[in-house]
């Protein structure tokens, strides 16, 4: 059963049994998103690293070569 037979089934569900219908799919998915960022960054300040910027500096560490290796 693919997402939207079975979006359409439960509202159908709701309609009948007289409750409100459910979100459409897809429809906050970019507030999923940013939850998952700001919670993501609420545990790097808790675990006392930065919560901005980790995935530059290692992307910058990777394009520059490994400095950990002996340069």
């Amino acid at each position: 059963m693919s997402v939207t037979q079975q979006y359409l089934l439960d509202t159908h569900r709701a309609r009948q049994h007289g409750e409100p219908v459910p979100p459409a799919p897809g429809r906050n998915d970019w507030r999923v998103v940013r939850e998952l960022r700001d919670h993501r960054r609420l545990r790097a300040v808790l675990a006392g690293r930065p919560a901005r910027g980790r995935a530059r500096e290692a992307l910058g560490r990777w394009l520059r070569g490994r400095p950990w290796a002996g340069r």
